[in-house]
């Protein structure tokens, strides 16, 4: 698949007025308080030889994976966007994270899906230290906060990379997806990923934004996928680079997914649908398989079947 081919158009006029809306809304909506989360995860009573993995906010999920500790597009400040002094302008949100920095395990890696604000929220990754590994998309490298850390490493789609954690070792896969990596609308050079996760013989899909794609077909095969995490929200107006609620099924089905936990969705006003509509139409979709959703809540604790 070819990547500039792939963009969509998100320079026309109607979308500049979406955006100016939703940037409007945000800041007047700065004073709101912030509702507390449904539940609170307890990672250290997670086992290391077990798949175990928390929705906290977004497409923030913490997962621990055979005793490797992920944290995906990290953001747990109450507002992204851009940072000016003492104040962040963009979004804020409605819902709390689930765990503060200071309240997370050690993280051994952080997987960044692509440059917007809402997946790469830099007041956040500056709070890691040199020690966790972080995978990012292609062309992100100068996005993070100096040289802090010593494993960094950009993956276009198709490539992979090898982690070892506990003498085993965890593959990391950028898969193609439908959306854009820009961060300031006009760097449209910069890469934008999904990810296939392997450990100990066991698959985990985290499919950061994407419209609806026909890639997840590519990474089935026998053995499918234990855990699609899977953005569902954003869609009105933006359907043509988020996927709706049917659309992100549909995809982890192409891939075989076994369950599907669907974030992206209840924590910023990033869109005009209503913020419950997501998960109503999610669980419409699963209505005859309802034990395939891993989770509905921020907060909520999915600890996969062995």
């Amino acid at each position: 698949m070819d990547r500039a081919s792939s963009q969509p158009s998100y320079r026309s006029a109607s979308v500049r007025r979406w955006a100016t809306r939703l940037w409007r809304d945000a800041i007047l909506q700065r004073g709101q308080p912030i509702a507390t989360p449904p539940a609170r995860p307890t990672p250290s009573d997670w086992a290391d030889d077990r798949i175990t993995a928390a929705w906290l906010g977004h497409a923030t999920v913490l997962i621990n994976f055979f005793g490797l500790t992920i944290l995906t597009d990290p953001a747990l400040f109450p507002g992204i966007g851009i940072r000016v002094p003492g104040i962040t302008l963009g979004p804020r949100r409605l819902i709390a994270p689930a765990l503060n920095f200071n309240e997370l395990p050690k993280i051994n890696l952080v997987l960044v899906s692509h440059a917007h604000f809402d997946h790469h929220d830099l007041q956040t990754l500056r709070l890691f230290d040199a020690s966790t590994q972080v995978v990012t998309a292609g062309r992100t490298r100068d996005l993070f906060p100096e040289k802090r850390w010593h494993d960094l490493s950009e993956l276009r789609w198709g490539e992979s990379k090898t982690l070892t954690s506990r003498n085993r070792s965890a593959k990391i896969t950028a898969i193609p997806v439908k959306h854009w990596g820009a961060r300031l609308h006009y760097d449209d050079y910069r890469g934008y990923n999904g990810y296939l996760i392997e450990r100990e013989g066991r698959r985990i899909i985290f499919s950061g934004d994407t419209a609806f794609s026909e890639s997840f077909a590519a990474v089935r095969d026998r053995r499918g996928i234990d855990l699609a995490i899977m953005g569902i929200g954003c869609y009105n107006p933006w359907i043509r680079t988020h996927c709706s609620p049917e659309q992100a099924v549909s995809m982890a089905n192409d891939a075989a997914a076994r369950f599907i936990m669907p974030v992206h969705h209840q924590t910023f006003r990033l869109s005009f649908e209503p913020p419950r509509e997501p998960l109503e139409r999610f669980e419409t979709a699963l209505a005859r398989e309802p034990d395939r959703i891993a989770l509905r809540e921020i907060g909520e604790t999915f600890l996969l079947p062995q």
